[in-house]
C-alpha cells in the first residue's frame, strides 16, 4: 500500500524484491503475495543476507525491500538461465542475442542476479561484455543460504533454486554506476614487465617482492598492520588514465607470496606492460573510498536527474565492516541525494571497472537511474 501510494497514479512496470533470510519458509510465497498487491509488469529478485531500503540497511533481523519502479517507454525483457543453457566461449555476439531474446542494437542496460553454487556468473558477464560492449551489467550473486536449503531467484510468478536471472532495459533510460572496492592505495603505479598468468614476476624491471618491501617499510605503523592481512593489487583498466584515481582500478585478491622466487599470485590474469598499484582495505579506508567514488558522480552528472537507484553490497560491509548500520546508504543520500534506493547484501557483487564488468567482492556496486538525456 505504501509503495503504491507512492507511486500514485503510475503503475509499476518493475518491481525488485529482496527478502532476508528470516523469512526462507515463505520465499516460495514472494511473487504471489507482492503481485496480488502490486500488479508490477515484472518482478525481479532473490533471497537475501541482509536488504536495503528505505534509506536502512537491515541486517541480521528480518527484513523485506521492495522498489518499484513506474518506466515509461522502456521495454523490459526478464530472461532465466542454467549453466547449460550459456553459450559457448566461442559463440557468436547472435548466439548470446538469441539466448536472452534480445537484440544489441536495442542498447540494451543489464539487471543480474545469480546463485553462487550453480551458475558460473563469470562466463555470463564475459559474454554479455563481448555482445553487448556498449551496455551496463550490474547486480550481485544471491545470499541467504539457510542451513544449505539453497538461495532463491524470483522472476516473475516464478522462483528459482539455482541458475540465473536477469532483466533486459531498452528504450528511454540510462544507467549509471559508481563501484566502490573499499581500497585505497599505497606507492606509486608501476609497470608489469614480467608476468606468467596470475604471476606477478617483475614490476618496473625489479623482483615483485623487492618491491613490496621496500613500499612496507614506507608505510607507518598501522598501515604495515594492514599490509599484513589486508593488502590487495590493483590493476588500472584504462591505460590512457595518465593520473590514476581511486575507482580506477580493479583490486584483486593476493593468493600467496613465493619468498624464494619473488613471484606473487594474484587472483587475476596478468599482463606485461599493465600499471599496477598496491592497496589496503580497512573501515577507514572503505568510508574514504565510497566517499571519493561518490564524490566523482556529480562531477560526471552535474545535470542531475536520478530517479532511483539499487545497491548490491558484499556481506563483509555493512555492521561488520563499520561497526554500525546504514554506512553506504547515509553516504549515497548524503552525496548523490535523497532518491528511492533499494538493493541488498550479496554473496558477490557485479559491476564495471573501465569497459569491462567484473565480479567482485568487499564492493558496493551501485546502480543509478534516470530518463535517457537528449
Amino acid at each position: 500500500s505504501q509503495v503504491s501510494n507512492e507511486l500514485g497514479n503510475d503503475s509499476p512496470d518493475l518491481a525488485v524484491v529482496f527478502v532476508s533470510s528470516q523469512h526462507a519458509t515463505r520465499y516460495e510465497e514472494v511473487p504471489g503475495l507482492v503481485q496480488k498487491g502490486l500488479g508490477a509488469r515484472v518482478l525481479f529478485g532473490c533471497s537475501a543476507g541482509g536488504v536495503i531500503g528505505g534509506g536502512r540497511e537491515v541486517e541480521h533481523r528480518p527484513g523485506f525491500s521492495l522498489t518499484a519502479a513506474h518506466l515509461p517507454d522502456v521495454e523490459l525483457f526478464p530472461f532465466y538461465m542454467e549453466r547449460d543453457r550459456l553459450p559457448d566461449a566461442d559463440a557468436s555476439p547472435k548466439a548470446w542475442e538469441e539466448t536472452i531474446n534480445v537484440e544489441a542494437t536495442k542498447e540494451p542496460h543489464f539487471l543480474l542476479l545469480a546463485d553462487p553454487y550453480t551458475f558460473p556468473a563469470g562466463e555470463l558477464l564475459a559474454g554479455l561484455d563481448y555482445a553487448f560492449k556498449s551496455s551496463v551489467k550490474v547486480g550481485g550473486l544471491a545470499s541467504g543460504d539457510v542451513q544449505g536449503a539453497g538461495n532463491k531467484l524470483f522472476l516473475g510468478d516464478q522462483v528459482y533454486q539455482s541458475g540465473a536471472i536477469g532483466l533486459a532495459m531498452c528504450g528511454e533510460i540510462t544507467v549509471d554506476t559508481v563501484v566502490a572496492q573499499g581500497c585505497r592505495p599505497i606507492g606509486n603505479p608501476m609497470h608489469i614487465t614480467r608476468c606468467e598468468k596470475n604471476l606477478l614476476l617483475e614490476l618496473d624491471d625489479r623482483p615483485t617482492l623487492e618491491v613490496l618491501q621496500e613500499i612496507f617499510i614506507s608505510l607507518n605503523e598501522r598501515d604495515q598492520d594492514l599490509a599484513r592481512h589486508s593488502l590487495f593489487l590493483g590493476v588500472l583498466m584504462d591505460e590512457f588514465v595518465e593520473e590514476p584515481r581511486q575507482g580506477d582500478f580493479l583490486i584483486r585478491n593476493l593468493i600467496g607470496l613465493d619468498p624464494r622466487t619473488g613471484a606473487m599470485a594474484i587472483g587475476e590474469l596478468l599482463q606485461e606492460g599493465q600499471r599496477v598499484q598496491f592497496h589496503l582495505r580497512d573501515a577507514s579506508t572503505s568510508a574514504d573510498d565510497l566517499k571519493a567514488v561518490l564524490s566523482r558522480y556529480p562531477e560526471r552528472n552535474p545535470a542531475g536527474g536520478a530517479q532511483g537507484a539499487l545497491l548490491f553490497s558484499c556481506l563483509g560491509r555493512g555492521q561488520y565492516l563499520y561497526g554500525r548500520a546504514d554506512h553506504d546508504t547515509d553516504l549515497f543520500r548524503e552525496i548523490v541525494g535523497p532518491i528511492p534506493l533499494g538493493g541488498f547484501f550479496c554473496n558477490g557483487e557485479i559491476g564495471p571497472v573501465g569497459s569491462t564488468t567484473y565480479l567482485h567482492g568487499y564492493t558496493s556496486s551501485f546502480g543509478i537511474f534516470h530518463p535517457k538525456l537528449d
